[in-house]
C-alpha cells in the first residue's frame, strides 16, 4: 500500500450515548510538531484529550486517563489502517454520563479518528533520491531534456574541463529508468553516483 499524508488539518465530531467526541487530524513532520498540535487542539474543559501520531517508524499515543489501550492505540490503528504517515490525530471527549465500557471506548475513539481521516484530503508521500550525474559538454543537452520527463529537479551544477556534474533530486522509483534513458541517449558516456 502506498503511503499518504494529509493535505491539511481536518476535524470530525460525533456523539455516542451522550458523550461528544471531536477528532482533529493534521499533517506533521516531527514529534515536536505533533505534540504542539496536541497542545493546540486539546480542550481544557474536556474529560479526555487522547491522541496518537505516526512519523515513519516513530509513533506515540496517549489514553489521557481512559483505561489503558482504549483510546490512544485505537487512534494509532486508524492512522495505520488507512496508510497514513506523518500525521497526528487528537480525539477529545466530553463525558455524557453513560459509561461506554472498554469495547465501546475502543470503537468510539478509533471510529472518530478513522472517520476524520477518511474525510481529510490526502496527498501521496513520495520517497526522493539524490544522485550526481557526470557528463561531458556534448551530453548536457540530453540530461537537461530528460529532467522534466523524470520529475527530476536540478539542485546544482558545476563545471570543470571534462564537463559538468549535476546534483539531481527525483522520485526514488524513477532513478533506474533515468539512468537507463541517459545511458542510451549518451552511448553510456554519463556516470552516476548516489549523492
Amino acid at each position: 500500500m502506498s503511503l499518504h499524508t494529509l493535505a491539511a488539518a481536518s476535524s470530525h465530531a460525533i456523539e455516542i450515548k451522550h458523550s461528544r467526541f471531536l477528532a482533529h487530524a493534521a499533517p506533521v513532520t516531527s514529534a515536536e510538531a505533533a505534540l504542539r498540535f496536541v497542545e493546540t487542539v486539546s480542550a481544557a474543559d474536556a474529560t479526555h484529550n487522547c491522541w496518537a501520531y505516526r512519523i515513519g517508524g516513530e509513533y506515540r499515543s496517549s489514553d489521557d486517563g481512559e483505561p489503558a489501550g482504549t483510546a490512544g492505540r485505537p487512534i494509532l490503528a486508524a492512522i495505520d489502517g488507512q496508510g497514513i504517515d506523518r500525521a497526528v490525530v487528537v480525539v477529545t471527549r466530553w463525558f455524557g454520563g453513560v459509561k461506554l465500557g472498554a469495547g465501546g471506548l475502543v470503537r468510539a475513539y478509533g471510529g472518530a479518528a478513522a472517520e476524520c481521516l477518511r474525510r481529510a484530503e490526502r496527498v501521496p508521500l513520495i520517497e526522493y533520491a539524490l544522485i550526481k550525474v557526470q557528463a561531458g559538454f556534448d551530453d548536457l543537452g540530453h540530461i537537461h531534456a530528460a529532467l522534466a520527463a523524470f520529475d527530476a529537479e536540478k539542485l546544482d551544477e558545476s563545471f570543470d574541463v571534462a564537463g559538468a556534474v549535476l546534483r539531481l533530486r527525483l522520485p526514488a522509483d524513477r532513478v533506474d529508468t533515468l539512468k537507463d534513458h541517459l545511458r542510451d541517449a549518451t552511448r553510456d558516456r554519463v556516470r552516476f553516483e548516489r549523492s
